[in-house]
């Protein structure tokens, strides 16, 4: 579960995968589906930023430890994408890749296969569109 992909042409806008976040970590702008990148470590602002070391890098994913959360809201501040909120304890949240659950639940109940936790999936359709579209057009070449 160490990643989270979205394929932006596949996406309904059916409001699924916000709904069934167990963090309400998700957010669909313009047939998009938002979530927190899960940068790398040393270059995650959010990370750095964090006076107390709440956020931290668990298996693949940049989380939020609760207990040494203490909502100064820097995170939020440096995040690019918008992806961490503050909740109405005044911690902050966003997407941990559903760390203590069994499958990723966006990913789960998002019926059209726009979310995927395997970005070869993405690709390889990528690919195979890619491939389709240049077959027809050598079939006009010829």
């Amino acid at each position: 579960m160490g990643e989270l992909v979205v394929n932006p042409e596949l996406c309904v806008e059916c409001g699924l995968c916000e709904r069934n976040c167990p963090n309400n970590a998700i957010r669909v702008y313009d047939s998009v589906p938002l979530f927190c990148m899960h940068c790398s470590p040393e270059r995650a602002p959010c990370l750095q930023i964090c006076p107390k070391g709440a956020i931290e890098a668990v298996g693949g994913a940049i989380t939020i430890n609760d207990e040494k959360c203490i909502g100064c809201k820097l995170c939020q501040e440096v995040c690019p994408i918008g992806a961490i909120t503050i909740n109405e304890i005044g911690q902050a949240k966003k997407c941990d890749l559903c760390k203590g659950y069994e499958s990723q639940q966006c990913v789960e109940s998002c019926p059209t296969g726009a979310l995927v936790n395997n970005s070869e999936e993405v690709i390889a359709a990528k690919q195979e569109k890619l491939s389709e579209g240049f077959k027809k057009v050598q079939s006009f070449m010829k």
